[in-house]
Formats: C-alpha cells, structure tokens, sequence
C-alpha cells in the first residue's frame, strides 16, 4: 500500500558527495514549480493511502518559499510532512533557527538533517550539528542521517559457519557511487544476486517523483511519466510484472534481468544494487521511458 511520496524538490544541491545516487550537484537541472506541486498533491489525495509527503532533493532549501509553499498546501490537506536536508544554511545556531521557525509553525513532522563524512568530512562544528541543536531548541522532531563510508565487515554464514566480507556504511552503490566508492571492496558471483534486498517494486509504499514527471520506485527506475499519465491513474494501472524492467526483477533480480535482455556483464560484483544499476545502465537506449533521467545515471 503506497503511504508515502518523496519529492525530489530539485536536483540541484550547493555539495557534490560521492556516494549521491541522484547525481546531484551545483549544475544539476530540474526544479519543481509550484504549479507541478498543486497537482500532485491533489493527485496523492485521489489514492487515498497517502499519509507522508517529503521534501527532499538534491538540497530542497535551495528553493526555500517553494518549499515552504509546498509544505503549507500538504498540511493544509492533511498530509504529514518532512523535509531531508544538509542544513547548509546554518552558519550558526542563531540563524538555523530563523530558517526553521517557519517550518515548526507549519507543522513538520519530521526534519531529517544529513550529518556524515560525506557531507562534511569529520568536522567538530558543522552546519548539519548547528540545525540539529537549533531543532531541538525549538522542540522540532528532528534526527540526522548518518551515512558512512563503505567498509568491509565481517557477517557470519549461518550455513558455512564462518565468516563472510560484507559491506557496511549505509552507502547504496548505484549512481556516483559507482564512479566514486566501488574500487577495493569484495565482490561476489552475479549469480547471487536473485532478489532486490533494498525496494519493494510489486507493492511499493512509497516513490519519489521528480520535476520531469518521473514516479521513481527505485531512483532511475520509473513506473511511467506523471506529466503523460496523471498520478493516480499511473499508480492505479501500476503491475509490477508487465513492467519490462521491474518484471525480471521481482520474479528474479538483477541476475534474471540481465538475463532477460542478454546483457554482457562482468562475472562479480560487490551487492545487488551494484549489479542492478549497471545493468540498467546498459538498457537505457532500449526503455529511456522507464529508465530515467538519463543525468541519474551520470549522462547529462
């Protein structure tokens, strides 16, 4: 059951971190407009699970009224609201509260405040530790997402009784992480990867939709165009197994997808989300409708 939708307010993000699986940066294109979120919000109210709207990016307070106009219209619907970012604007504790004042009038339920190496290496004092206490001054629901650097652990094959190399930090390896991170880490037989561990693509509970209309069940992976098809109806006409792309991977993950459509492919990789991204990567061509924006994969 679809509870949540995620805007990806803007591409756009003032940081450039290597484990973005958007590829947002300084130059990156796409912005909401205010239009477009009227009417997704009055689309959300036609399926009538929705519970959560989130605002994230890229770095949504890069377009700070728009914003802030998009939360007032889904609370005033009834939506809960959160809002995921950086906190970049918080050159100090005193001006993060006159950023997020308006926010806590609104309402939010939830400010997720990204607070890791990636963002800002292992600083003392950082703009993600100033909105944090600025938020908690103001008694607003906050907590901080902390990413950290890929890793190899060590987990224990109940079967084989020994242990195994894993990879840990929280990093998913798709996108620039797959530019930036993948070098040195242990890989595993493509074979392996039968399932995807990350995203429930036959019922999804929650997307992300992006200004060019694309309803992501997974980032680059799209149902269909919500500027073609209005939402409600896309979701409603939804099946995970006619879905060219989705079908293979529900039934048999990125093992049966590449498969499938006979893709050449190297014999290992590091998880399924590594395998995954790279095959897809190479049927861009053959479903650009569905394996979109094209700048996700790093393209444009």
């Amino acid at each position: 059951m679809l509870t949540g939708i995620h805007f990806l307010l803007t591409y756009m993000c003032n940081l450039e971190c290597d484990h973005c699986f958007i590829y947002s940066g300084p130059s990156a294109k796409g912005t909401f407009t205010l239009s477009q979120i009227r009417k997704v919000l009055n689309e959300a109210t036609k399926i009538g699970t929705i519970k959560w709207i989130y605002f994230e990016g890229g770095e949504p307070f890069l377009f700070y009224p728009l914003m802030l106009e998009g939360i007032k219209i889904a609370r005033s619907m009834g939506f809960k609201v959160g809002v995921v970012t950086n906190a970049y604007f918080a050159t100090s504790e005193e001006d993060a509260e006159l950023w997020l004042k308006p926010l806590r009038r609104l309402g939010i339920s939830d400010l997720s405040i990204s607070n890791d190496s990636f963002h800002y290496e292992e600083e003392k004092d950082n703009p993600a530790k100033r909105a944090l206490a600025a938020a908690k001054r103001l008694n607003m629901p906050v907590d901080s997402i902390c990413i950290k650097k890929p890793a190899v652990e060590m987990s224990i094959d109940k079967e084989q009784k020994k242990g195994v190399p894993v990879i840990g930090g929280g990093a998913m390896f798709r996108g620039r992480a797959v530019e930036k991170l993948v070098k040195g880490f242990p890989q595993r037989r493509w074979e392996e990867f039968t399932e995807c561990p990350y995203e429930d693509l036959k019922e999804p509970e929650r997307v992300h939709l992006d200004p060019y209309g694309n309803v992501h069940l997974c980032q680059g992976l799209s149902m269909g165009n919500m500027w073609e098809t209005p939402f409600s109806m896309l979701f409603k006409n939804y099946d995970a197994d006619s879905h060219p792309v989705c079908g293979p991977l529900v039934k048999g993950g990125p093992a049966l997808l590449a498969k499938e459509y006979n893709i050449k492919h190297d014999d290992e990789y590091i998880d399924a989300c590594h395998f995954c991204y790279l095959i897809r990567l190479a049927l861009l061509d053959r479903f650009p409708q569905y394996l979109t924006p094209r700048q996700v994969y790093g393209l444009e």
